[in-house]
């Protein structure tokens, strides 16, 4: 007898050691949900955030292309559930819609957003809690409040448009200043009054104002950069980068007039970083500063890289080839230019052969003892069999 409680009591150990270990179990239940937009469409790749209110922890969960979303093991509790269009909407905590008071259980849970009908419910002001008619209430106020912004905003930049158009550029100065006192948040607002105290320079006799508003323009391009670069940090458009460089090919022109010309340069080469479409163009305005600094072998260079980005644009061989001539030497009675000078004016004669430039063209490959050619750089047809 006492053998055979031994074998029981060793086959209880053998069965006690193979058991699975137990945990204790986490209060868990299941969330799941369909997010629907006020069109009554899927919202594909919606971010849904379950955070609790109690311990703080959160649950980021990501919509399939029918807009459902579905998770184990949320941990039950208050949550404030929020949704958002996508993952960097979510970064920039632009949010769609949250519901403030959500009780996960320990069972299945179902949320839906439904934008449609949760805009006709707050019309109607059902089915929502007070905290929510709040919230609705505040957006609304909101919303309507960046309307008339915008409105009162718009008017302001068309009344400049129109006194800038006039040369009344002292009003579109004002006007725009008044803009920036409503908002200072826009860059396109600053970027304007940039542009009326540039163009308003021109008109100045007195060299000191002249300098004033210059130096203004460039202050106020450079609040225009500023807002547009922080802007894109969070959402960028298809033509952001267009539109930066436009802000820094207007402050490199401003520098310019004001003698900035290291200044200049850097702004153009910015430009054409953002903007290599337009690359030709800031080279040539480059090229144009440094020529007017008297800066040659660095104006050169920049027509060279002009020519590289658009090899059809006659004025900046033309350039090239004044440069390169300011470079001439004599030798006795005759004027001797550097090699490629002969080369650049007969290029800007083949593309520009009655261009405004043609005529004193051809009088600077005479002084250097060149022949005219202004089909330079053309290829022979080969002859065709009959």
């Amino acid at each position: 007898m006492k053998k055979y409680f031994a074998v029981f009591v060793f086959m209880f150990l053998i069965l006690g050691l193979c058991l699975p270990p137990v945990f204790a179990q986490v209060a868990s239940g299941s969330v799941k949900g369909v997010c629907k937009d006020q069109q009554g469409n899927p919202i594909v790749d919606g971010v849904v955030v379950f955070a609790n209110t109690d311990t703080g922890q959160k649950y980021t969960l990501k919509t399939n292309k029918k807009g459902e979303y579905f998770s184990l093991g949320i941990a039950s509790g208050p949550y404030t559930v929020t949704l958002y269009k996508n993952a960097d909407d979510q970064k920039a905590n632009k949010e769609i819609f949250h519901y403030g008071k959500f009780q996960v259980v320990l069972d299945e849970n179902t949320l839906d957003f439904d934008l449609k009908k949760q805009a006709e419910e707050a019309g109607k002001g059902q089915g929502l809690t007070p905290e929510q008619l709040k919230q609705r209430q505040e957006a609304i106020e909101k919303q309507q409040k960046e309307v008339n912004t915008v409105k009162a905003l718009n008017e302001k930049i068309q009344a400049a448009s129109t006194a800038s158009k006039a040369g009344d550029f002292d009003t579109a100065v004002s006007t725009l200043t008044e803009a920036t006192q409503m908002d200072a948040t826009r860059d396109v607002i600053w970027a304007q009054l940039a542009d009326a105290y540039r163009n308003s320079a021109t008109k100045q006799t007195d060299r000191a104002e002249k300098t004033r508003r210059l130096t203004e323009a460039a202050t106020d391009y450079q609040k225009a950069i500023d807002l547009k670069q922080k802007a894109m940090e969070t959402k960028k458009g298809p033509d952001d980068n267009k539109i930066l460089a436009a802000y820094y090919n207007n402050l490199a022109d401003a520098d310019a007039r004001s003698g900035k010309v290291d200044n200049a340069v850097a702004a153009y080469t910015q430009a054409s970083q953002l903007n290599p479409e337009g690359a030709a163009g800031y080279y040539y305005n480059i090229g144009a500063v440094l020529t007017n600094a008297g800066k040659v072998d660095d104006a050169i260079a920049a027509f060279d890289k002009c020519i590289a980005a658009d090899p059809n644009r006659a004025d900046a061989y033309y350039q090239k080839g004044v440069n390169m001539i300011g470079k001439a030497t004599l030798q006795g009675d005759k004027m001797v230019a550097p090699p490629g000078t002969a080369e650049a004016f007969q290029k800007y004669l083949e593309l520009q052969p009655t261009g405004q430039y043609a005529d004193v063209a051809k009088q600077m490959l005479t002084s250097i003892g060149a022949s005219v050619e202004t089909g330079y750089g053309t290829k022979k047809k080969a002859a065709t069999k009959k």
